[in-house]
């Protein structure tokens, strides 16, 4: 009986419904992803530096930067035809400070690499892919993408994925966020308790390196998606332009109606290859994409990289294979510079930058290692919290049942006592 005067005991006070919904999205979107995050993250994690790991594996492909010009298009051409005179040029890639990578047929198909010192034309290494082989960063990178499966099928699925995890990271932050911010609670929100039990540790590695893994783990997957979700890729560039549609890529023709008229397929290529490195000469690396004579329409494209290991302030060139004329239009988000691109354009371009974290040299790449690395563990341990919670949740069941059976035998021996006192 409760007397007059006095409050009833309170009730154990229950979580908001904003949280209890949090909780059901983190967990049940937690097991449906978590596989996935656990592929994508990994792969991630190795992708990040597969240009030192590469450097590192391959030394005999380092060559050190000369005062002198690199070797011309039509001397890489003069190369591949006499060692694969049936397989023809797709493209170059020069680096300072490494061989010019020179692929020859189509990649589906089977193709060859060749690595080639940019001053003396040697071929300094060979490689040899069957038809749909991959190199092992390759595979890593289609791993990252599209879980090795067609990519018909498993692009959407990363996509998403990638879309779901972020939700997954929103309400993750709502369940660690402490009830009242007690000296208790700030410590367990920012420290792991390594001398504690496996349970406790792996709740302070899901919960304290979630948190602190949070923002960048948010930032790759958000520019992760501006490469796979159309309608999220267009939706950011309206946002962030105020308002402007995302100009579509279009791929440059040449006018096959001048075919033999001013240059021949070698020549053209040496002079927009000059007239590019002519202006630019602070471009550390270029992309060129060989014409095929073979196809009239086909054009020249190069793309200049002013800083090595970064993409954001490349610039696009194409040319017209018969003229040499410049077509633009084409790519109006790379075809200005850098410093001349709209806001919106230039955060598009570092978008890839953002993402690997090379937008911040070597400590970025670090960063997004570990963030992609603690990304991997999340659904490994939440899934650990889970499966122990469950155990916990069976065990109440069977200990009851257990007390039921040490209390009848206490009530027949005290049957008989209250009997005799009768």
């Amino acid at each position: 009986m409760i007397r007059r005067g006095t409050n009833p005991p309170k009730k154990k006070g229950r979580r908001s419904l904003f949280y209890r919904i949090s909780a059901w999205l983190h967990l049940w979107l937690g097991l449906i992803t978590g596989l996935i995050v656990v592929i994508v993250c990994l792969c991630a994690c190795i992708w990040v530096f597969n240009e030192e790991i590469t450097a590192l594996m391959e030394p005999e492909t380092q060559i050190a930067k000369k005062n002198q010009p690199v070797i011309l298009p039509s001397r890489l051409i003069s190369i591949a035809d006499s060692l694969y005179p049936d397989k023809k040029p797709g493209y170059a890639i020069y680096k300072q400070g490494s061989a010019v990578l020179l692929s020859l047929g189509q990649g589906r198909v089977g193709n060859t690499v060749l690595k080639i010192n940019p001053y003396t034309g040697q071929v300094i290494k060979t490689v040899e892919h069957e038809a749909g082989e991959t190199d092992f960063f390759r595979f890593i990178l289609n791993g990252h993408r599209f879980l090795w499966l067609p990519a018909e099928i498993g692009r959407p699925i990363v996509n998403y994925s990638t879309l779901i995890f972020v939700i997954i990271l929103i309400s993750g932050i709502v369940l660690w966020w402490p009830k009242k911010w007690t000296k208790a609670a700030k410590k367990q929100a920012f420290t792991i308790k390594t001398k504690a039990s496996f349970k406790r540790v792996n709740y302070d590695l899901h919960n304290v390196l979630g948190f602190y893994a949070l923002l960048v783990l948010a930032i790759m997957a958000l520019t992760g998606m501006v490469y796979g979700i159309k309608w999220y890729s267009k939706g950011l560039y309206w946002v962030t332009s105020g308002g402007e549609i995302l100009p579509d890529f279009k791929r440059a023709s040449s006018d096959s109606t001048q075919v033999g008229r001013f240059y021949s397929p070698v020549a053209i290529m040496d002079k927009c290859w000059k007239a590019v490195a002519a202006a630019h000469p602070e471009a550390e690396g270029f992309y060129y994409n060989f014409a095929d004579p073979s196809l009239p329409a086909s054009s020249i494209n190069m793309t200049i990289y002013p800083t090595a290991g970064k993409y954001y302030n490349t610039r696009s060139f194409a040319f017209d294979q018969h003229t040499g004329e410049r077509l633009t239009g084409t790519n109006p988000v790379y075809d200005k510079s850098f410093e001349n691109a709209s806001g919106a354009a230039k955060l598009r371009r570092m978008n890839y930058d953002i993402h690997v974290g090379s937008i911040l040299g070597l400590p970025g790449k670090i960063l997004a290692f570990f963030g992609a690395l603690i990304g991997a563990s999340l659904p490994v341990t939440g899934f650990l919290l889970w499966l122990g919670k469950r155990r916990k949740k069976k065990k109440p069941v069977a200990s009851s049942a257990i007390r039921q059976q040490a209390v009848v035998p206490q009530i027949k021996t005290v049957a008989p006592v209250l009997a005799d006192q009768d």
